[in-house]
């Protein structure tokens, strides 16, 4: 849509008026103009100070409630009355991480946690640079504050991987913006965010994409708009899979106390270290089963408490916040009639302002200023879904997935490898887990049998088709062993040129204002692409205990045949014409699922058995 000149809109100690299309305002405005807000302000002679607000909980039981560092970048020109709204990254990541053992993924008698003690090592104050919106946003009217979570940096209490406490803790300093909390500086005096139009955004990626959904979540009043960058929706779905322990990509043996052992940087850290325990056996991971501990963590279930507006990014190529997790949100968003935005980009767990660069900044410019400042610039009549949908080739559409695509059912056929649709087949086919062997190992050489796979291919296709949504398989199946996992890869089969990597170069972008301690510059990252045989399209994983329900573990007799169906990770892909899709099952899937002892035997029962697809030829 091309956007009509618009008249410069003034805005003064929170009150809108016009200038003349030429004028040139002071220094003492917020000027909006073509939709977006104009640098009028120096980023160099910026106030920054810390601050703690005043939180009502307690999480490390010491009897006092926690208090949360805040550093805040906002013009000079708030101390003499304006009023400007406000940008927050809540982050446990300000001050550092600490070196944690990884849980045992091999599994002898039952999952186990690496043996762990509170870190003992000298305290490290916290570094704020790595948030960049104060570099482009500051000097265009606008505070960027930088919170600590619960036990990191210079903040009181523990973390708990985005527990209800830590979500309290960032509500709070919504409200403290709003004028309904306390903060205090380090001597003790009360510090008023008076220069606060109490219109706040969130905005982050990962851990501080997280954060902005969970405190949307709690409907507090004020949080006008989140910017979740590859955020988690809902912890289950990142450490668990269909009632199994499941890895995020790239990170075999995390867990949700991992994650919050890493980010405990607090002072005084062994206070916390009842919280650690409380979190290792709240989260289950020998059954993985969906429980209180995982639903409090569940923030896409919450969409309809959302009041305020969310902009949702994230990777297909992305497998530590995998695409469900940006699927899930989106949907529930779109039940709630929450305003939403979403930008889908080829590259992995990587932030879209290294993806588009300027088009990020701008779109982002014109997301804030509507939402905080009022702007009509029409950012929210535009098409909702930006979709990469090549490196470097971005499209617009209306929704996500695609409208047009269909379900497509396709049956397990006979012989190995097996046919993928076509008429039906009756009889079985097994094979033994070998959890020591990779995905990528089983599924290379299609056209041969394995005995630790079984493998369904159609035929060669004639045309493009496009698989956009997510993926559901259904086995009647018989398992008989330790392990207590099912996985489906959907693999393209065919010699193509295909995303590799996506990384830095020697260039640098120099995007917003700098000081000395925090320059507003990037490196430059490129898309790195190589011809290979096949891709792994998609994978997805059932723990077949939890057969019936993610909550409630059952186990599997022996040689009895069950019924085992489940969701792969939603995903949008093109099979070119010349190509065919196939259907990998295993049982251990070595980089994702817990490794139990070789030897588990499934054996499937093909006429009952297909792979339903969302597909398109559009």
């Amino acid at each position: 849509m091309r956007l009509s000149r618009l008249v410069p809109v003034v805005v003064t100690l929170g009150l809108a008026g016009v200038l003349p299309a030429d004028a040139t305002p002071p220094a003492t405005h917020v000027v909006i103009e073509n939709g977006v807000t104009r640098p009028a302000f120096s980023y160099q002679d910026a106030i920054r100070q810390t601050v703690y607000v005043q939180t009502p909980v307690d999480s490390d039981h010491d009897g006092k409630n926690d208090r949360v560092a805040v550093f805040v970048t906002r013009p000079k020109e708030t101390d003499a009355g304006l009023k400007v709204a406000s940008i927050l990254e809540g982050s446990p990541y300000f001050g550092g991480t600490i070196d944690t053992p990884y849980h045992p993924a091999d599994v002898v008698d039952y999952p186990r946690l690496a043996p762990w003690s509170p870190p003992t090592g000298p305290w490290t104050p916290p570094n704020y640079s790595r948030v960049y919106y104060d570099n482009y946003f500051v000097s265009r009217g606008y505070a960027v504050l930088a919170a600590s979570t619960l036990g990191t940096g210079e903040s009181d209490g523990c973390p708990g991987a985005v527990s209800p406490a830590e979500t309290t803790a960032m509500k709070t300093v919504v409200e403290w913006l709003t004028g309904r909390a306390k903060a205090y500086d380090a001597g003790g005096h009360e510090i008023a965010a008076g220069w606060s139009t109490h219109n706040v955004a969130m905005a982050g990626k990962s851990y501080d994409g997280t954060l902005p959904l969970a405190t949307a979540a709690t409907g507090v009043a004020g949080l006008k708009t989140v910017v979740s960058i590859s955020g988690i929706a809902s912890w289950y779905d990142y450490y668990r899979g269909n009632g199994g322990v499941i890895a995020p990509g790239g990170y075999e043996g995390e867990d949700a106390d991992l994650h919050a052992k890493v980010v405990l940087t607090r002072k005084n850290p062994a206070v916390c270290a009842p919280a650690m325990h409380a979190v290792e056996k709240q989260m289950d991971r020998v059954s993985g089963d969906y429980s209180r501990f995982w639903e409090e963590r569940n923030f896409a279930k919450d969409a309809g408490r959302f009041k305020a507006s969310v902009f949702v990014t994230g990777g297909l190529n992305d497998w530590n916040v995998k695409p469900n997790q940006f699927l899930n949100l989106w949907q529930a968003l779109g039940r709630a009639g929450v305003p939403r935005k979403l930008w889908i980009h080829q590259a992995r767990h990587d932030d879209p302002i290294d993806v588009r660069q300027q088009v990020w900044l701008d779109t982002v410019d014109r997301w804030f200023a509507h939402w905080l400042y009022g702007a009509q610039n029409g950012v929210t009549s535009e098409p909702k879904v930006d979709f990469e949908r090549a490196p470097g080739q971005w499209t617009t559409a209306a929704g996500w997935p695609a409208p047009g695509a269909r379900p497509v059912t396709l049956r397990l056929g006979g012989g190995q490898p097996g046919t993928l649709g076509g008429g039906s087949a009756g009889g079985s086919q097994s094979f033994v887990d070998a959890p020591v062997r990779t995905a990528e190992q089983l599924t290379a050489e299609p056209d041969k049998a394995g005995p630790n796979r079984l493998i369904y291919l159609t035929p060669k296709l004639g045309r493009a088709v496009r698989l956009s949504g997510t993926p559901e398989v259904k086995l009647r199946a018989s398992v008989d062993g330790r392990s207590p996992y099912l996985s489906a890869l959907l693999v393209d089969y065919g010699a193509d040129t295909r995303f590799a990597d996506f990384v830095n170069t020697d260039q640098k972008w120099c995007y917003g204002d700098s000081i000395p301690s925090d320059p507003g510059c990037r490196t430059v990252k490129k898309y790195v692409t190589k011809e290979t045989p096949y891709e792994i399209v998609t994978r997805g994983w059932l723990d077949v205990r939890n057969r019936d329900s993610w909550a409630k573990t059952e186990p599997v007799q022996p040689g009895r045949t069950y019924a085992f169906d489940w969701k792969l990770v939603p995903y949008d892909y093109v099979f070119k014409p010349g190509h065919r899709l196939g259907l990998v099952i295993l049982a251990t899937d070595h980089d994702y699922t817990l490794r139990y002892p070789a030897g588990t035997k499934v054996s499937v029962r093909l006429g009952d058995s297909d792979i339903r697809l969302p597909l398109s030829t559009g």
